[in-house]
């Protein structure tokens, strides 16, 4: 039974710019994934959901971390029911789509994932596979994660997008993480949701974020792998959740956890780590170095926990 605990970011830029995570002189990529590395053992990737990810940066990844530094990487938007600017695709595969629209002046219009015809879309899977490739020749992807959109609901379509994950995907780790309460607002809805879970080889990843809203989940604590469980925190920010306007995406996750708050999280932890080989713990509070400071002080509490103090 194996606890690793990280963030899901280490270049966020204002993790970079309050400088108080990494030390002076730590002011290269290399640099700062050695450190982040020297303080944690896992760490999710982020910046592979807005791009395809690049092989050649894959693999230095590789060589600046320890064998046994686990990387989650994050699915491309485009796979998980999201909307994808035409500018996020590779060059050829936009030309492909052929002329853009005539579009008033403004945001750039997004493509739907019915925009991207299939062939075109078969060919950003195998780019993307190929691009993590030296992650899991190294033997540090833990997994594939599937931020799903709060657009895939509970229906026949995306459900559709939970198997046809699978199928893509033939066998290669991965988690799931839904952002609509159709999956799980009913018992019946939440035991259906992890049983094709279990089915399709997906690992249901518990989600700490505000409840009672929409486009977030309850806390499921149920394990659909025994190789792997994952928990994903965002916060508690409610009042941040759904705000609009500028900076309203990542102030969202604004957030501090309390000592009692991660005392309860480390028990539950603790107790379902029982059920997986491995348990990855990530928080995905990456306002400043909050994070860290979370992950950390979530270590702290997972072993005062295991030596009965309180």
């Amino acid at each position: 039974m194996t606890i690793r605990i990280g963030t899901s970011s280490w270049t966020d830029p204002t993790l970079i710019a309050c400088q108080r995570f990494y030390p002076p002189g730590v002011a290269t990529p290399e640099a700062r994934l050695r450190h982040y590395a020297s303080q944690f053992d896992l760490v999710e990737v982020d910046s592979s959901y807005y791009r395809l990810p690049d092989p050649a940066v894959a693999w230095r990844w590789t060589q600046r971390t320890p064998p046994s530094f686990r990387f989650h990487i994050k699915a491309f938007r485009a796979f998980t029911g999201h909307a994808t600017p035409r500018s996020a695709l590779p060059a050829d595969i936009a030309r492909a789509l052929g002329a853009p629209a005539e579009a008033p002046p403004g945001p750039e219009r997004r493509l739907a994932p019915h925009d991207i015809p299939t062939e075109l879309s078969t060919e950003l899977w195998r780019r993307y596979l190929e691009a993590i490739e030296p992650l899991r020749q190294s033997g540090q992807l833990a997994a594939i994660h599937f931020q799903f959109s709060p657009r895939v609901q509970n229906d026949r379509a995306g459900r559709a997008l939970v198997f046809e994950t699978a199928r893509r995907l033939d066998g290669e780790p991965h988690a799931i993480e839904f952002r609509h309460r159709s999956w799980f607002d009913t018992p019946s809805r939440e035991a259906a949701t992890l049983a094709m879970l279990r089915e399709t080889g997906a690992a249901h990843t518990i989600v700490d974020s505000p409840g009672g809203l929409d486009n977030t989940v309850p806390a499921v604590w149920a394990t659909t792998r025994d190789d792997l469980c994952v928990l994903r925190l965002h916060g508690r920010n409610a009042a941040a959740w759904n705000r609009q306007g500028v900076g309203a995406s990542s102030g969202r996750f604004v957030y501090e956890y309390s000592a009692s708050e991660l005392i309860d999280i480390s028990a539950r932890v603790q107790r379902i780590a029982a059920q997986a080989d491995d348990t990855h713990v990530l928080f995905n509070t990456n306002h400043e170095d909050q994070g860290m400071k979370n992950a950390s002080a979530f270590a702290r509490a997972l072993t005062g926990l295991a030596h009965g103090v309180s």
